[in-house]
Protein backbone atom coordinates (compact mmCIF):
# COMPACT_ATOMS: atom_id res chain seq x y z
CA UNK A 1 0.00 0.00 0.00
CA UNK A 2 1.28 3.41 -0.91
CA UNK A 3 0.11 6.52 0.89
CA UNK A 4 1.48 9.83 -0.32
CA UNK A 5 0.81 13.54 -0.01
CA UNK A 6 1.58 16.68 -1.93
CA UNK A 7 0.61 20.32 -1.73
CA UNK A 8 -1.90 21.58 -4.31
CA UNK A 9 0.69 24.16 -5.40
CA UNK A 10 4.17 25.29 -4.34
CA UNK A 11 2.92 27.64 -1.61
CA UNK A 12 0.26 25.17 -0.44
CA UNK A 13 -2.56 27.73 -0.43
CA UNK A 14 -4.44 26.84 -3.62
CA UNK A 15 -8.14 26.35 -2.72
CA UNK A 16 -7.52 27.56 0.85
CA UNK A 17 -10.34 30.02 1.67
CA UNK A 18 -8.19 31.88 4.22
CA UNK A 19 -5.04 32.37 2.13
CA UNK A 20 -4.33 33.55 -1.41
CA UNK A 21 -2.20 31.32 -3.64
CA UNK A 22 0.80 33.30 -4.91
CA UNK A 23 1.37 31.27 -8.09
CA UNK A 24 0.03 31.71 -11.61
CA UNK A 25 -1.95 28.87 -13.26
CA UNK A 26 1.02 27.97 -15.49
CA UNK A 27 3.32 27.63 -12.49
CA UNK A 28 0.76 25.43 -10.71
CA UNK A 29 0.44 23.28 -13.84
CA UNK A 30 4.24 22.83 -14.05
CA UNK A 31 4.39 22.01 -10.31
CA UNK A 32 1.74 19.31 -10.67
CA UNK A 33 3.43 17.85 -13.77
CA UNK A 34 6.37 16.85 -11.56
CA UNK A 35 4.30 13.79 -10.70
CA UNK A 36 3.66 11.86 -13.89
CA UNK A 37 0.14 11.16 -15.12
CA UNK A 38 0.75 7.40 -15.42
CA UNK A 39 1.87 7.30 -11.78
CA UNK A 40 -1.16 9.29 -10.63
CA UNK A 41 -3.36 6.98 -12.70
CA UNK A 42 -2.17 4.05 -10.58
CA UNK A 43 -3.10 5.65 -7.25
CA UNK A 44 -6.58 4.40 -6.35
CA UNK A 45 -7.83 7.08 -3.98
CA UNK A 46 -7.15 10.81 -4.28
CA UNK A 47 -8.44 12.98 -1.45
CA UNK A 48 -8.09 16.72 -1.04
CA UNK A 49 -7.54 17.52 2.63
CA UNK A 50 -8.22 21.17 3.41
CA UNK A 51 -6.47 23.05 6.20
CA UNK A 52 -8.27 22.64 9.52
CA UNK A 53 -9.09 25.88 11.39
CA UNK A 54 -7.82 26.26 14.95
CA UNK A 55 -11.33 26.16 16.43
CA UNK A 56 -11.91 22.72 14.94
CA UNK A 57 -8.52 21.45 16.08
CA UNK A 58 -9.10 22.62 19.63
CA UNK A 59 -12.75 21.52 19.88
CA UNK A 60 -13.83 18.59 22.04
CA UNK A 61 -15.53 16.78 19.13
CA UNK A 62 -13.35 13.85 18.20
CA UNK A 63 -15.30 12.48 15.22
CA UNK A 64 -16.21 8.85 14.78
CA UNK A 65 -14.21 6.61 17.11
CA UNK A 66 -11.56 4.40 15.49
CA UNK A 67 -13.18 1.36 17.09
CA UNK A 68 -16.37 1.96 15.10
CA UNK A 69 -14.48 2.51 11.87
CA UNK A 70 -12.50 -0.69 12.50
CA UNK A 71 -15.75 -2.65 12.94
CA UNK A 72 -16.96 -1.49 9.50
CA UNK A 73 -13.63 -2.31 7.88
CA UNK A 74 -13.54 -5.80 9.43
CA UNK A 75 -17.14 -6.42 8.33
CA UNK A 76 -16.30 -5.28 4.78
CA UNK A 77 -13.25 -7.58 4.71
CA UNK A 78 -15.43 -10.47 5.86
CA UNK A 79 -17.89 -9.73 3.03
CA UNK A 80 -15.02 -9.73 0.54
CA UNK A 81 -13.53 -12.98 1.83
CA UNK A 82 -16.92 -14.65 1.50
CA UNK A 83 -17.43 -13.20 -2.00
CA UNK A 84 -14.07 -14.44 -3.24
CA UNK A 85 -14.12 -17.97 -1.83
CA UNK A 86 -12.59 -20.19 -4.49
CA UNK A 87 -11.41 -17.22 -6.58
CA UNK A 88 -7.75 -17.16 -5.36
CA UNK A 89 -8.09 -13.52 -4.34
CA UNK A 90 -9.20 -12.07 -1.02
CA UNK A 91 -10.13 -8.41 -1.57
CA UNK A 92 -11.69 -6.05 -4.12
CA UNK A 93 -8.37 -4.42 -4.95
CA UNK A 94 -7.10 -7.72 -6.37
CA UNK A 95 -9.96 -8.18 -8.83
CA UNK A 96 -9.04 -8.80 -12.45
CA UNK A 97 -11.31 -8.06 -15.40
CA UNK A 98 -13.23 -11.34 -15.07
CA UNK A 99 -13.91 -10.66 -11.38
CA UNK A 100 -15.04 -7.12 -12.13
CA UNK A 101 -17.52 -8.42 -14.71
CA UNK A 102 -18.83 -10.99 -12.24
CA UNK A 103 -18.96 -8.94 -9.01
CA UNK A 104 -19.32 -5.33 -10.12
CA UNK A 105 -22.62 -5.15 -11.94
CA UNK A 106 -24.32 -1.75 -11.91
CA UNK A 107 -27.90 -0.57 -12.20
CA UNK A 108 -28.79 1.68 -15.14
CA UNK A 109 -28.47 4.94 -13.17
CA UNK A 110 -24.99 4.02 -11.96
CA UNK A 111 -23.97 2.94 -15.47
CA UNK A 112 -25.17 6.25 -16.87
CA UNK A 113 -23.25 8.22 -14.24
CA UNK A 114 -20.08 6.26 -14.91
CA UNK A 115 -20.41 6.71 -18.68
CA UNK A 116 -20.87 10.47 -18.26
CA UNK A 117 -17.84 10.69 -15.96
CA UNK A 118 -15.69 8.67 -18.34
CA UNK A 119 -16.57 10.96 -21.24
CA UNK A 120 -16.43 14.32 -19.46
CA UNK A 121 -13.29 13.59 -17.42
CA UNK A 122 -11.49 11.64 -20.15
CA UNK A 123 -10.77 8.75 -17.81
CA UNK A 124 -8.61 5.80 -18.81
CA UNK A 125 -9.51 2.11 -18.85
CA UNK A 126 -7.41 1.73 -15.70
CA UNK A 127 -9.46 4.47 -14.02
CA UNK A 128 -12.68 2.73 -15.11
CA UNK A 129 -11.63 -0.53 -13.44
CA UNK A 130 -10.43 1.33 -10.35
CA UNK A 131 -13.77 3.14 -10.00
CA UNK A 132 -15.65 -0.16 -10.22
CA UNK A 133 -13.42 -1.81 -7.58
CA UNK A 134 -13.50 1.18 -5.27
CA UNK A 135 -17.28 1.54 -5.55
CA UNK A 136 -17.58 -2.17 -4.65
CA UNK A 137 -15.54 -1.46 -1.50
CA UNK A 138 -17.64 1.59 -0.63
CA UNK A 139 -20.78 -0.54 -0.93
CA UNK A 140 -19.15 -3.23 1.22
CA UNK A 141 -18.41 -0.66 3.92
CA UNK A 142 -22.14 0.13 3.91
CA UNK A 143 -22.92 -3.62 3.93
CA UNK A 144 -24.79 -3.09 0.65
CA UNK A 145 -24.86 -5.98 -1.81
CA UNK A 146 -26.01 -3.69 -4.61
CA UNK A 147 -24.06 -0.71 -5.85
CA UNK A 148 -25.86 2.48 -6.65
CA UNK A 149 -25.09 5.87 -8.14
CA UNK A 150 -23.86 7.29 -4.84
CA UNK A 151 -21.23 4.51 -4.61
CA UNK A 152 -20.02 5.31 -8.13
CA UNK A 153 -20.10 9.05 -7.42
CA UNK A 154 -17.98 8.68 -4.30
CA UNK A 155 -15.52 6.42 -6.11
CA UNK A 156 -15.15 8.95 -8.94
Amino acid sequence: MLVSAMNPCQCGHLSDPRHQCSYAPGQIYRYRRRVSGPLLDRIDIHIEVPAVPYKELSADYAGEPSVEIRKRVVAARDIQQERFKGEKIYCNGQMKTRHIRKFCRLDSAALSLLETAMQKLGLSARAYARILKLSRTIADLEASEDRHSHHISEAI
